[in-house]
């Protein structure tokens, strides 16, 4: 289980577009926990957001879980922890990306 504050270091910045697939814009800072394994045998990813700045590292708490019905792993979503963002939001500002997949959104307190 991944903890509540999270130390994410942010391979995919604000404004760029994903190393394999160029139809991919990242509308968010995307990166991972150094160290958290997941199913796939990579990091645990994570978006963050609300920050409207390229980042190289993140530190601050999991608000949501993105649990991808047909693929092997989930997604957190991270913002600074006085920030509220309703299922709703979060869909929008990660849809560059989850549109692809089949997926429920658990906010987390």
């Amino acid at each position: 289980m991944i903890p509540k504050h999270v130390h994410v270091v942010i391979d995919r910045p604000l404004w760029t577009y994903h190393p394999k697939h160029k139809n991919i814009f990242y509308s968010l800072n995307y990166g991972y926990v150094d160290g958290v394994m997941w199913w796939d045998w990579e990091e645990q990813d994570v978006y963050v957001m609300w920050i409207d700045e390229p980042l190289e590292i993140f530190d601050w708490d999991v608000i949501a879980v993105i649990h991808r019905t047909n693929d092997v792993e989930d997604k957190r979503v991270a913002a600074p922890k006085w920030m509220k963002f309703s299922v709703e939001e979060i869909r929008e500002q990660t849809a560059f990306q989850e549109q692809f997949f089949d997926s429920e959104i658990e906010l987390v307190d």
